[in-house]
C-alpha cells in the first residue's frame, strides 16, 4: 500500500525557505515506532502524522526520535495539505485534537490562521523581603 507524504515549507510562500514540516495523513495510526521510523527517514524536524476523527483530525508530531507536545509549523503545515489535497472544504475549519488540546485552522485569503490554546504561567513568587 502506498502511503503519501508531503513535504511542506511552512511561513513562506517560496520553496527551499521556511521551516520544512513533512505530513502524512493515514486512515488509522500505525504503530509509534512506525511514525518514528518515517520521522527519522524524513529527517525532518517534525513529521505530523493525521487521521480522521469526529468532525476533525487527530494529529501527532514526531521527531526523528521522539513524539512531541507541540509543533506550530507541522501544525500548519498540516491545514495546508488537508485543503490542497481535499481532505476539507476550503472554507472548512481544520480542527486538531492533539496532546495539548484542541487547535484550530482557518484560511483567511492565502494566509492560514491558527488558534492555541494558552497555558497560564505558574504564579511567580514574591521578592524576598516583600
Amino acid at each position: 500500500m502506498a502511503i503519501r507524504i508531503v513535504q511542506v515549507d511552512a511561513f513562506t510562500s517560496r520553496p527551499f525557505a521556511g521551516n520544512p514540516a513533512a505530513v502524512c495523513v493515514l486512515r488509522e495510526f500505525a504503530a509509534e515506532s512506525w511514525m518514528r521510523d518515517v520521522a527519522r527517514e524524513m529527517n525532518l524536524s517534525e513529521t505530523a502524522f493525521l487521521v480522521r476523527e469526529d468532525g476533525g483530525f487527530r494529529l501527532r508530531w514526531f521527531t526523528p526520535a521522539v513524539e512531541v507536545e507541540l509543533c506550530g509549523h507541522a501544525t500548519l503545515a498540516s491545514a495546508h495539505v488537508l485543503w490542497e489535497d481535499g481532505h476539507l472544504p476550503a472554507g472548512g475549519q481544520a480542527r486538531f485534537q492533539t496532546r495539548s488540546g484542541l487547535l484550530m485552522a482557518d484560511r483567511r485569503g492565502e494566509w492560514i490562521e491558527m488558534d492555541f490554546p494558552v497555558k497560564a504561567a505558574a504564579p511567580a513568587d514574591p521578592p524576598a523581603g516583600l
